[in-house]
């Protein structure tokens, strides 16, 4: 940024991830905006043009996982399903993995006032169900109106990831 060269965190569109392919490891330059409202985000930067791929990373010969290369579609996310992560467990394990997710998480706290809104950041596995490095997160506790809680079990994450086997 400018003269400062670090690691930053960039939201890209779809059509932009299809036609460079990035992967972790790419170095990119470009022009971006810094996010409007950070709790609504989990990257530094949006809106980029101009963009330009330096340096292509090539797939590491590792084993996964964690499982690296180029992102698939987001069509292919949704049709997978996500669970609840450790964030111990993505912030040391799978932050490089293309099944890892962080995002930004909007509650709406009164159904009946949907003006009163909290936000947290939340993490997600999209990945195979038999991946060793997997660590389920807390149960998800979103708050309600006058005091009150929702509890989301176990079962919910078990029935989003159901339609596909323990290997994909």
């Amino acid at each position: 940024m400018g003269s400062e060269a670090r690691e930053f965190l960039v939201g890209v569109g779809e059509s932009a991830q299809a036609k460079h392919q990035f992967q972790v490891g790419a170095t990119v330059s470009g022009e971006a905006l810094p996010v409007a409202d950070p709790r609504l985000e989990t990257v530094e930067f949006y809106k980029v043009s101009n963009l330009k791929v330096a340096i292509r990373k090539v797939a590491e010969e590792t084993p996964p996982p964690p499982w690296r290369g180029v992102a698939p579609p987001l069509s292919v996310y949704r049709e997978r399903g996500h669970r609840r992560l450790a964030a111990r467990t993505y912030e040391e394990k799978c932050t490089t993995c293309l099944w890892g997710c962080q995002m930004a998480v909007e509650m709406i706290i009164d159904q009946w006032n949907p003006s009163k809104r909290r936000y947290r950041t939340e993490t997600f596995c999209y990945g195979p169900r038999s991946c060793p490095l997997y660590r389920s997160g807390p149960a998800r506790k979103v708050p309600g109106r006058h005091g009150m809680s929702y509890t989301e079990e176990d079962w919910v994450d078990d029935e989003a990831t159901s339609r596909r086997g323990s290997d994909e």
